[in-house]
């Protein structure tokens, strides 16, 4: 399951997307916007997709985890504005046994924010920034 939307992420329908009656396990991941980073105070964020290649990738990066680990998974993310406090990426990943569980939902997450053309824009007391990696570069 993958989901591009600018609609609030409800972490429940991806969760059933992944349980069985087979899993004893399921890791979920929700990134939530956060009011600070780098010590400037955050207001909100906003995030720009390219949306055919994203989804292509998004779907791409579930595939893998079925191919690698066996285990079924889901990856939610919002677009445009996004408040603080609100969801802006659920993964989740189920399976029989926890480890499998957390390595294959760890990777998904970091691959995601890795390959996938999403680019986050934060807005803080100071300005608005362009977010790359660690690093925060003054959109102009």
């Amino acid at each position: 399951m993958v989901l591009l939307t600018t609609d609030s992420l409800d972490s429940q329908v991806a969760i059933d997307h992944v349980m069985t009656d087979a899993d004893g396990a399921y890791v979920l991941f929700v990134g939530v916007v956060r009011d600070h980073a780098k010590g400037r105070k955050v207001t909100g964020l906003e995030y720009q997709v390219y949306a055919p290649m994203a989804e292509k990738q998004m779907a791409r990066l579930v595939e893998e985890v079925q191919s690698r680990w066996n285990l079924k998974s889901a990856i939610l993310h919002r677009y445009g504005a996004i408040p603080v406090g609100e969801a802006a990426v659920v993964v989740c990943v189920a399976s029989p046994h926890r480890a499998e569980a957390f390595e294959a939902c760890r990777w998904l997450i970091d691959t995601l924010k890795a390959d996938v053309p999403i680019w986050k824009k934060e807005f803080a007391a100071d300005g608005t920034y362009w977010i790359e990696g660690d690093e925060a570069i003054p959109a102009e």
